[in-house]
């Protein structure tokens, strides 16, 4: 202990011991406040009182002095237990800090804001139910007015799944300049995945090009959540096809493409399983009931429909988030 913490607390006994006063109470506590911050461990401070009350009591009786050497034995297991505890705490710190590292690293991965396409409106929100998130999205310009659409999920949180979403990121980045068709990507996608993360882990996702001139999305999946496309002349819903294996499983996977094709008004919303794996009442929530959020919402600008879409879920499900969510909606208006 420091000697200058050591006279201040053998002064405070000594007042204490000769004219108990609440004011002596009250300095002890905040006494104790400056142990805590030096980190002086438990043992420490009994050893510090026994030595002080045996100098001022030299004929102490050997009953009470017996007292203080078992009390003194008890505190030095109570003290290996306090230092572990804190030795717990730094580490459990120190990791805060890295995720916090981690989850501004996320941050930067995704995009500042959506893409402009003529006649189309984009919106889109990710949030993560805990400080990092396993969901990513990325938009990609093909040129000649089309615009590729990535969503993934990576099964996994923390540090590793930002590692792999850095991974995708660059992959992505790395095909601004290239004319792959979505399966071509996925299939890139999935030969590096596959050699770079652990066996543990895997990816779903889905990549589409939607091509502004035509109105025609070009799309392939990885085992993601089959996304859906709203009729507007129909007012009525069709699940994205789904038939390509997750990312990162094995090297040599083909991924089948399809098409669709929009009409005024008509929408294709994307998603995660965050979103179709959220409870209601301790039950999944029915596929039909997210089909009837949309639908309300669909007559709204796209940003704002995706985030009523997620706040209304978010109220349904009590306001609990077991999993990230992410919505992507992608709405011809021209």
């Amino acid at each position: 202990m420091d000697i200058h913490l050591k006279k201040l607390y053998e002064k405070l006994l000594a007042s204490y011991m000769t004219e108990p006063k609440e004011d002596h109470l009250y300095s002890a506590q905040q006494l104790s406040k400056w142990f805590i911050e030096k980190r002086v461990s438990p043992e420490e401070v009994i050893n510090v009182h026994i030595g002080s009350v045996k100098r001022m009591v030299p004929e102490l009786p050997k009953e009470v002095k017996a007292t203080l050497e078992m009390l003194l034995e008890v505190m030095v297991g109570y003290g290996v237990a306090y230092q572990e505890r804190e030795q717990l705490m730094s580490r459990q710190r120190e990791l805060e800090d890295e995720i916090e590292v981690a989850a501004g690293l996320q941050q930067t991965l995704l995009p500042e804001s959506t893409p402009s396409l003529p006649g189309v409106d984009i919106g889109v929100i990710s949030v993560a139910s805990k400080q990092m998130s396993g969901d990513y999205y990325n938009f990609v310009d093909h040129g000649m007015q089309q615009l590729g659409v990535g969503i993934a999920d990576i099964v996994g949180k923390g540090i590793p799944a930002a590692l792999c979403m850095s991974m995708i990121k660059y992959t992505m980045d790395r095909l601004d300049a290239k004319s792959l068709s979505p399966g071509e990507i996925l299939r890139d996608l999935n030969t590096i995945v596959e050699r770079n993360v652990l066996p543990s882990m895997f990816i779903t996702m889905i990549y589409g090009v939607y091509d502004s001139l035509n109105h025609q999305f070009r799309y392939a999946t990885a085992g993601h959540e089959p996304g859906l496309i709203y009729s507007a002349g129909e007012d009525c819903f069709t699940s994205l096809e789904t038939k390509g294996m997750v990312l990162g499983v094995l090297r040599d996977n083909e991924y089948p493409e399809y098409v669709a094709d929009l009409e005024p008004n008509d929408a294709i919303i994307l998603f995660t399983d965050g979103v179709t794996e959220a409870r209601v009442d301790g039950k999944f929530i029915e596929r039909e009931t997210i089909k009837s959020m949309i639908r309300d919402h669909i007559h709204l600008p796209a940003q704002q429909a995706v985030e009523a879409i997620h706040q209304k879920l978010y109220e349904m499900t009590n306001y609990i988030m077991r999993d990230d969510q992410t919505i992507l909606m992608i709405k011809r208006v021209g």
